[in-house]
């Protein structure tokens, strides 16, 4: 069941506009002039998002001084719609006066940013964005008294302080997204300052809304990492793909009239344009509730699945139809389509018309394969489109495609032993050992990410299997999975540089990302820092620590080991965890720690180098 919910979060998340209640509600936006309605009403909570996406580094202080001249610029229009700066696009207006904040540009070092105009400003505001936020300072604590007290005085203050600190360290996540979660915010606070055990309340009620948020920021990292680099097309064939498998009885000319022109629907979303994103959104929305009518009006020719679902009311009945199970593949459908592969004329077919031929390649073979994943079936795709390639310039193709699906299936085996030697490691290892062996992997081949990436990368990874790797929809399931932690890896900007490895693999082909990883060994370019920089230095406050805190620094020295030390093999890097414990805890019970820790710390060094 879990693989099934995967399978249909993921097209979830493809068709559903989050619904936003700050303060005007968009699911009852149906035109142009409401959506700016909902824009401008909401213009304050917008700025918040985009500048302190844009520039992370900045003080709420400076946040809430550009909210009120965004404010002010609004209130202005308002008033009087024919001034020259009134019809122009929000964002562009957003980054104007972000330049015109006098010393701010030169302060952030976006001055160069400012010298541009429009997409080109746009574009370097976006570029100029870091995914790793280990420079921000930490998450304030505050009583939760005071905190309750702050949001009862202040309500506006308060969810602004919100969207700013979870913007900042979220800043490729869609706005749509954000508002959601300040809305689930308010809820909570509205709810658990009211309660007695209000650290319990907000305990339980904010763990679903950061995981709510991690799977959106990995999805639309992933989707916008792949649009970015490699264009419209592979997010198409990603659509294809998992609607195959969900409906394997719907017609191709169906299922391509509910994928039309696909990569709009992030159109402003990936580059960071939080007003387009909305209005975006906005009609998706519209368009998601004509698809599921379409798709109801139907049931017998796409679905044996959704009768239920059909019968709920708008937006309910979205909802269920990408939550139903996959429905079961027909029995008249063979286990191959001979038109691919035992066609003499398929070169002639595939010439007519690539891009079709190739969509309707994956549909068939999708919906024959429920069992694979789908960056395995985009692997299949192209497989086929390569064989296609070599095969119709030869004398004699189809003596040379004939034997397709003898490639098919030695790529899925290829890829089979992979998820296999990784579920391995699931039983092999207990999970802190799991964790470390991919901590140490992933430090490994790209030690240029700071330690704060790849430890979340680490505890990623780990997620990833221990929730699969007992299922029997396995392979999958894993596949499905760690390709949205490479995909994190890799991140969203063209731009990003890692090292020369990463980077060909990040870069090359979307669908072969996972066995290019696979293929990595320890980064040849890497020079590691000429000193320890404190490594082995302990202090006697670590015994305060709570135990998530003192396993959080345990994976940071071995990241921060590993960095140091990059030609130390994994046998001795695993045991050191054990031994950083082990020094914790006998410096913890000792007289004085202090003292302790200063005769251990060099003991623990010098182990490391004889290793």
């Amino acid at each position: 069941m879990k693989q099934l919910t995967l399978t249909g979060f993921v097209i979830f998340l493809f068709f559903l506009t989050e619904s936003l209640t700050l303060p005007t509600k968009l699911q009852d936006v149906d035109d142009a002039s409401i959506t700016q309605k909902f824009i401008e009403e909401n213009i304050g909570y917008i700025t918040v998002i985009a500048f302190s996406q844009y520039v992370q580094e900045a003080s709420f202080e400076e946040v809430d001084r550009l909210v009120k001249i965004m404010t002010k610029y609004k209130g202005q229009c308002s008033g009087e719609v024919t001034l020259p700066d009134c019809p122009r696009l929000t964002n562009d207006i957003l980054l104007e006066k972000t330049c015109a904040v006098k010393g701010l540009p030169q302060k952030y070092n976006f001055s160069h940013c400012c010298s541009m105009v429009d997409l080109e400003r746009e574009r370097c505001f976006f570029h100029n964005k870091k995914s790793d936020v280990g420079f921000l300072p930490p998450l304030p604590t505050l009583d939760l008294e005071e905190k309750c007290q702050t949001y009862k005085n202040n309500r506006e203050s308060f969810l602004n302080n919100c969207i700013y600190e979870v913007s900042r360290r979220n800043p490729f996540v869609f706005a749509p997204t954000l508002l959601t979660v300040a809305t689930r915010f308010e809820e909570m606070a509205k709810t658990c300052c009211e309660e007695q055990d209000k650290a319990n309340c907000f305990r339980t009620k904010a763990e679903p809304v950061i995981q709510y948020l991690k799977a959106l920021s990995s999805y639309q990292k992933n989707v916008c990492g792949a649009l970015v680099k490699f264009g419209p097309q592979v997010l198409k064939s990603i659509n294809i793909a998992i609607l195959s498998q969900k409906f394997p009885k719907i017609e191709f000319k169906e299922l391509t009239s509910l994928l039309e022109d696909v990569s709009s629907k992030y159109e402003g979303c990936c580059e960071g344009d939080a007003v387009k994103c909305i209005r975006r959104r906005v009609n998706i929305l519209s368009n998601q509730s004509k698809i599921m009518s379409h798709i109801c009006s139907k049931q017998d020719s796409i679905s044996s699945k959704i009768k239920d679902c059909c019968e709920e009311k708008i937006p309910k009945r979205g909802e269920c139809i990408i939550y139903s199970n996959k429905d079961d593949r027909p029995k008249d459908l063979s286990l191959r389509e001979a038109k691919f592969t035992e066609n003499e004329n398929v070169c002639e077919q595939r010439d007519a018309n690539p891009d079709i031929f190739m969509a309707e390649f994956l549909f068939e073979y999708s919906r024959r394969h429920p069992e694979l994943s789908t960056p395995e079936l985009l692997r299949i795709a192209r497989v086929y489109e390569d064989l296609l390639e070599e095969c119709c310039s030869t004398e004699n193709p189809p003596d040379c495609y004939g034997n397709a699906e003898y490639k098919f299936n030695e790529t899925t085996q290829r890829s089979l032993k992979i998820v296999q030697r990784e579920c391995e490691h699931v039983q092999n290892l207990g999970k802190d050992d799991l964790k470390y062996h991919y901590l140490i992997k992933f430090t490994k081949i790209a030690p240029q990410l700071s330690t704060e990436e790849l430890t979340f990368l680490g505890k990623e990874m780990v997620t990833a299997l221990t929730t699969c790797c007992t299922l029997s929809e396995e392979f999958a399931c894993v596949d499905n999975l760690v390709d949205l932690v490479i995909g994190e890896l890799c991140g969203i900007n063209e731009n990003r540089s890692i090292n020369p490895a990463v980077d060909h693999c990040c870069k090359t082909d979307f669908a072969f990302r996972r066995p290019c990883f696979e293929g990595l060994e320890a980064d040849k370019t890497y020079v590691p820092p000429s000193t320890s920089q404190g490594l082995f230095t302990f202090h006697a406050d670590w015994c305060q620590a709570h135990k998530e805190e003192l396993q959080r620094k345990k994976d940071r020295f071995l990241v921060n080991l590993v960095k140091l030390k990059p030609e130390l093999g994994g046998e001795a890097l695993q045991s050191l965890p054990t031994d950083f414990s082990n020094v914790v805890e006998k410096c913890c019970k000792a007289e004085g720690p202090e003292a302790c820790f200063s005769e251990e710390g060099p003991k623990l060094a010098a182990k490391s180098q004889a290793a």
